[in-house]
């Protein structure tokens, strides 16, 4: 799992994970069998405020989706993004103007100049690693 900053020890991932709240999905599928929709439930039910995040879709399970970072209605601490790479660098922006405080890539999602522009902006950043698999690995919870 790449790291862009000193992330790289299970007590650092702890804390990031221990201490968020507020979670937002970059790319939150309304579709039940895709990997984003489990993920931001498994993420409800361990009790963090989810806020799903894609221009294409206007209610998830009667709760509102967000156009983009801007509109979410609440400080961000860690923003969960399941976009393809090349659109990683967008969400670092996005991000950054919102003063969120990670960057979580999924798995598979790794564009390292987006790193270096969200660890510059004052972000912690996760990429090409899976929020779950992390969170259930170390034992939170």
């Amino acid at each position: 799992m790449p790291f862009l900053q000193p992330l790289d020890d299970d007590c650092t991932i702890r804390e990031m994970l221990t201490k968020a709240k507020v979670i937002a999905v970059i790319g939150h599928s309304d579709k039940p069998e895709r990997a984003s929709y489990q993920i931001a439930q498994f993420l409800r039910r361990c009790g963090y405020i989810v806020y799903p995040v894609n221009p294409l879709v206007t209610k998830i399970n009667d709760l509102p989706c967000y156009p983009s970072l801007k509109e979410v209605p609440s400080a961000v601490d860690i923003v969960n993004v399941f976009r393809r790479s090349e659109y990683l660098n967008q969400v670092v922006d996005q991000a950054i103007a919102i003063d969120a405080k990670t960057i979580w890539a999924q798995l598979g999602v790794y564009d390292e100049e987006a790193g270096r522009k969200a660890v510059d902006g004052g972000l912690n950043v996760v990429m090409d690693a899976c929020i779950k698999v992390e969170y259930l690995r170390l034992g939170i919870g």
